[in-house]
């Protein structure tokens, strides 16, 4: 896919990094950057040389999430229907980058608001500059979180914490959402692009097929019962164990070698 106004694509050493691309809008989503949006994710669904994604803006932020200028709210107008957007563009955004099975990193950059902040914890590693935030800032405008952010915060970020960020819209810091447990690293700010980088050609490397096992394990678990989680645990290990990645790490420990994985 060429690189776009909206979306820019890079695929290096198996690592495929997906820039929000509308910075004067702080990379806020209208229709035709979600549909750029949705063909880049194609590619990292189809390509079997991607072995990572990497998610991350362009300028100042992450992602502020819809652009409101795209929403005609004047008196007399008919009221946008907002579920459709929801049930058109982000729920199957969400649904695609969890079921993806590759690591995602989010590089976050910057301000992560409304739906832009559950985008950035869809990641499976989300890495964040010491300038970045998160804010849920639906409540100001009689809105409930979506994107997955009801989902995301709670399970994330416990009950209360959830509650007072969805009732209260605050900002939080990247310091306090890895102290809550949001997100799994923070850099310096001019540090972000290395970290990322180095954490990604690192995952690009590892057995690709058994990661999109572990991610199924991990999300399945917060709706399973224990019994139902140790079925799937047994039966995802069996897929495992019938990899070529898996036959690679027990022979290259056994004879005392770096792995070459090929992620499948």
């Amino acid at each position: 896919m060429p690189n776009s106004p909206s979306i820019l694509t890079t695929l290096e050493n198996g690592v495929f990094t997906i820039t929000l691309n509308r910075p004067d809008r702080l990379n806020s989503f209208n229709d035709e950057m979600h549909h750029q949006l949705s063909d880049a994710i194609k590619i990292a669904e189809r390509d079997d040389t991607v072995r990572c994604l990497v998610i991350t803006g362009a300028g100042r932020g992450f992602c502020a999430g819809q652009d409101l200028n795209d929403r005609n709210v004047s008196v007399g107008a008919e009221a946008p229907d907002l579920g459709y957007s929801v049930e058109t563009f982000y729920n199957p955004l969400i649904r695609r980058l969890t079921r993806l099975p590759k690591p995602i990193i989010c590089a976050v950059n910057g301000v992560a608001a409304g739906a832009g902040a559950a985008i950035a914890l869809a990641g499976d590693i989300v890495i964040a500059a010491k300038n970045a935030s998160f804010i849920q800032s639906f409540c100001r405008l009689g809105l409930v979180p979506d994107s997955g952010g009801s989902w995301f915060l709670p399970h994330l970020a416990g009950h209360a914490r959830a509650m007072g960020m969805a009732l209260l819209g605050d900002k939080i810091s990247a310091e306090q959402a890895l102290q809550w447990g949001m997100i799994w690293q923070v850099t310096e700010n001019e540090d972000l692009s290395a970290t990322v980088n180095k954490l990604a050609q690192h995952l690009a490397t590892q057995p690709t097929y058994g990661l999109g096992l572990i991610k199924k394990a991990i999300y399945s678990a917060a709706t399973n019962t224990l019994d139902q989680q140790l079925d799937l645990e047994r039966d995802l290990q069996r897929l495992g164990g019938r990899s070529e990645d898996y036959r690679e790490g027990v022979d290259a420990f056994l004879n005392k070698r770096e792995p070459k994985f090929k992620g499948r």
